[in-house]
């Protein structure tokens, strides 16, 4: 029989695809002896099984009921008892940390007799009725799916001004039996009085809160898959809501913001678990729970102490303190923004907790991204409205927005904006996405919208306290201004403060770090942002001592040459011919279209001193550097004008009696080469077999700007690259050219000239027929944009406007197959050509020089398959050399393990 049910005892860290990572985690920490309430875990394979059949495997319930009966008989209570009742928390937890985004329910087990008992037990007739108050309002909430406004409004009425701690025991006996008359009208029945009721179908919620829609978009961003199921984690409840010598709260063993070292986190008295996170009440800091409870303090900072020791990294904890006894609710490895990730990363190897590969796996390409984006410009004038508590740092600017539909919608449409909210719920988490930043008037750096900016990387202030929002109105007011929807604002998550108007930015200085390097970037740096700087450049550093994979640009211009190898590209991996024909030059390719014969070879030597130059330029820039050419690969048609605007203005020149030759003959032009689906026409390889001269040209302008170079004593490395080949022979023809092409230049300069022949595989023929194509290639570059076209059959630009938003809401994607490599289908054909390739060719160079080439996952798939390099953009060259080093240390450690 399948063991549906663990007891905390059972489990340890290691677990966590069975347990989940909150079960994992609990268990962990009672092995270690730390103050856990005792429970149980009911498994992923559990959930799994229950969305397949819609119903609890039928072990399910017997295994339960042993669990519940081995705490019942640990603890001397029994749940819902009328003398002294057992409680239980019932909580989700899957093995990926999904914050705020699926579903709690506490006090189980109370109902209008175990209240008395409670109310007997704890000799505390408030705090009874104030939990039961909360587990109404939760199961109301997240079992029934009954509007969380129903409850509030009535909360609200009943407070008439006060806060929560300012209601008596008889208003809270008058919120439950307001709270058990909302839950008949809204869901048509009462709320159930059974106990075990009350766990069973608070447990199918949880399960069910899987696949609610914010789950699923949470999942979707993070790249979590769909299928993993969450664990449910029953627990005996401990109670921060008794008094002013009990209360809860979550702390992190550093700063998850900063990364500075210390104990960071808030702090509720009497208060419940749910309150800190969901930011109602603005909590109070650390230091000011040690002033209230030394003892209690004492020991949590213990604990936190051996848990990151423990689990060598940052450690985020939930506790709970019950009239001065210390209980751990959970602990994770927790979530951190990229400039605390860099810093933690090093210190933790300073502290001789970590080997510098570890500090490198625990930093990420789209991390390193976010560091290199601009900061507000501290000198600048500035229109502040007040100050919050800076949660997630960053620079945001944008424009108000007041509930999470509308930021989707003015994001879609391509506005920036700001979620302005008195607090955030897990129901807003598509505007948290689609917002560049979060400001919250309520909560702490440990709330909802704290937790959820941070692991997302958002700039986020919340707890800004002085900030009057008014959803209704659409406003927000402070003691110095107010803005309404629409009006730009600004955050700045390092200091908190928001600001009117539009606001100076600067460049970072981990971007000047890698522009203008270390001593630049660390001059006149304060300490903070010195000990960063430091820490990129030290796993950076590292990165490219340990990798592989070499990472080169693409780029089209000397410019864009200087500015990759400035930020360390080893070689340019895609030059696009193509965009050498822009602006005023598409007149010289617009003549080369229209002529024929002698007229043609006339315009192609027009060409020939405009792309030598070019040549000159790109090669220079990256002397000693292999710079690897692509041939023509666009139809020609996309250098003339629109067929549309050609039409217009012969009819136009005609009526009015005027010669429009010129544009007959381009109109002539167009039509004639017009065709149904152009990316599968008249391009690439097929140009140069089917327009005689034009590939020549373009290799005799890259020889003689080599051989000129060379003369000159500068070592320049071009490489030719052949476009969309399908079939070996089409590679031969072009090939037998090129080599007749560069022997006539070589002979012309009395020089030595011999470069690399390639070609892009770009279509699946090609990968399938690789050992032929090697035959004829000494290089393959995969061209995964239209690799990946070619193989879906998608137009990339119809589909992603098209549907690929319905694709993805429905699961067939996880993420954009142009975003992110399909390992399965387009890494197949890549695998499939790196082996047959080799197989012909040993000494076969393999790179890849797509979008992919800078996706940091992607990057890790093409360390695995064997390619000797990657091309990306010139701005994500540091990020595809910190990705091949973190790939060449999975690799290692996947050889490592058994």
């Amino acid at each position: 029989m399948t063991d549906w049910v663990f007891d905390f005892v059972q489990g340890d860290k290691d677990s966590k695809d069975l347990l989940g990572g909150k079960g994992a985690n609990l268990a962990e920490m009672t092995r270690l002896g730390l103050p856990v309430p005792p429970g149980f875990t009911i498994t992923t394979e559990a959930c799994r099984a229950y969305l397949a059949d819609g119903v609890e495997p039928s072990a399910l319930r017997v295994q339960v009921t042993m669990a519940l009966r081995r705490l019942e008989n640990q603890l001397g209570r029994r749940l819902g008892d009328v003398v002294d009742p057992l409680l239980v928390s019932v909580r989700s937890g899957a093995k990926f940390s999904m914050p705020g985004m699926m579903e709690t329910v506490l006090n189980v087990g109370l109902n209008d007799y175990s209240v008395v008992g409670l109310a007997e037990a704890a000799q505390d007739k408030r705090f009874a009725w104030d939990s039961y108050r909360r587990l109404l309002q939760m199961f109301g909430r997240t079992v029934l799916g009954i509007d969380p406004e129903v409850f509030d409004h009535a909360w609200t009425t009943l407070q008439a001004g006060r806060s929560d701690t300012e209601l008596s025991a008889d208003d809270l006996v008058e919120a439950v039996e307001r709270f058990k008359a909302l839950i008949l009208e809204h869901s048509g029945r009462e709320f159930p009085q059974d106990p075990r009721e009350q766990l069973d179908m608070s447990t199918r919620a949880v399960f069910d809160s899987w696949n609610t829609a914010r789950a699923r978009i949470y999942r979707r961003r993070e790249r979590i898959p769909h299928d993993l199921g969450t664990a449910v984690n029953v627990c005996a409840m401990v109670f921060g809501n008794l008094g002013e010598t009990s209360g809860t709260g979550v702390c992190f063993t550093r700063d998850p913001a900063s990364g500075r070292t210390g104990v960071y986190g808030d702090y509720l008295p009497n208060a419940q678990g749910e309150d800190v996170v969901a930011g109602i009440r603005t909590p109070l800091a650390m230091e000011e729970f040690d002033r209230l409870d030394p003892k209690s303090a004492g020991e949590l900072r213990t604990a936190m102490r051996r848990l990151e020791t423990h689990y060598r990294d940052l450690c985020d904890i939930e506790f709970t303190v019950e009239r001065g006894k210390l209980w751990l609710l959970q602990t994770r490895v927790g979530k951190r923004t990229p400039a605390a990730a860099f810093r933690i990363a090093a210190q933790l190897v300073d502290e001789q907790l970590i080997t510098l590969d570890e500090a490198l796996s625990r930093v990420t390409g789209q991390q390193f991204v976010q560091l290199m984006f601009p900061q507000f410009d501290q000198k600048a004038t500035r229109h502040r409205l007040t100050t919050g508590l800076a949660a997630s740092p960053g620079a945001a600017a944008g424009r108000a927005v007041f509930d999470s539909a509308t930021a989707a919608a003015w994001a879609a449409r391509g506005e920036d904006v700001i979620l302005v909210r008195r607090e955030t719920n897990p129901d807003d988490l598509e505007g948290m996405i689609a917002a560049v930043g979060v400001l919250t008037a309520r909560g702490g750096k440990t709330s909802h919208a704290a937790v959820v900016a941070r692991g997302m990387g958002r700039t986020c202030v919340c707890g800004a306290e002085e900030l009057d929002v008014d959803p209704a109105a659409r406003t927000a007011t402070t003691s110095r201004g107010t803005f309404a929807e629409g009006d730009r604002i600004a955050i700045d998550g390092g200091t908190g403060e928001v600001l009117l108007g539009e606001v100076a930015v600067v460049e970072s200085p981990v971007t000047r770090y890698l522009a203008e390097g270390l001593d630049a970037a660390l001059r006149d740096a304060d300490d903070e942002t010195a000990e960063l700087v430091r820490a990129v450049d030290r796993l950076l550093t590292h990165a490219d001592e340990v990798r592989g994979l070499k990472v080169r640009a693409n780029a089209d211009s000397g410019d864009d040459a200087r500015r990759a190898r400035a930020l360390g590209a080893q070689g340019i991996g895609l030059c696009r011919t193509e965009h050498m024909f822009l602006g005023d030059r598409r007149e010289l390719i617009e003549r080369v279209i229209l002529a024929e014969g002698a007229d043609r070879d006339e315009a192609l030597a027009m060409l020939l001193p405009v792309q030598r130059t070019d040549f000159l330029d790109l090669l220079a820039a990256m002397e000693g550097l292999p710079v690897t050419i692509r041939l023509l690969d666009p139809p020609l048609h996309e250098f003339l004008p629109d067929r549309a605007d050609l039409l217009v203005r012969v009819a136009r020149a005609q009526e009015r009696g005027e010669d429009s030759d010129v544009d007959t003959r381009l109109l002539a032009a167009v039509e004639r080469l017009h065709e149904s689906n152009p990316m599968l026409g008249l391009r690439g390889v097929r140009l140069g077999l089917v327009v005689p001269g034009l590939f020549k040209l373009q290799v005799r302008a890259v020889a003689e700007a080599a051989a000129e170079l060379r003369a000159q004593g500068i070592d320049a490395r071009p490489e030719i690259m052949v476009p969309l080949v399908g079939s070996a022979m089409e590679l031969h023809l072009i090939r037998q050219e090129i080599v007749e092409v560069v022997a006539e230049v070589a002979a012309e300069h009395g020089v030595e000239l011999t470069f690399p022949i390639g070609t892009m595989i770009e279509l699946p023929r090609a990968a399938l027929t690789a050992d032929r194509i090697a035959e004829e290639a000494e290089f393959f570059s995969f061209g995964t944009n239209d690799l990946t076209q070619t193989t879906w059959g998608f137009s990339r630009d119809d589909v992603e406007a098209g549907f690929f938003a319905t694709y993805l809401d429905k699961g067939v994607f996880t993420v954009s197959p142009f975003e992110t490599l399909d390992e399965i289908g387009v890494g197949k054909l890549i695998e499939i050509a790196v082996e047959r390739g080799r197989a012909k060719r040993p000494d076969l160079h393999l790179g890849i020089c797509g979008e992919h080439g800078g996706d940091p996952v992607s990057i890790h798939f093409f360390h695995r398959v064997g390619l000797d390099y990657v091309s990306c953009s010139p701005f994500r060259v540091p990020v595809a050399r910190l990705e091949a080093g973190r790939a060449a240390i999975e690799k290692l450690r996947g050889a490592a393990s058994p």
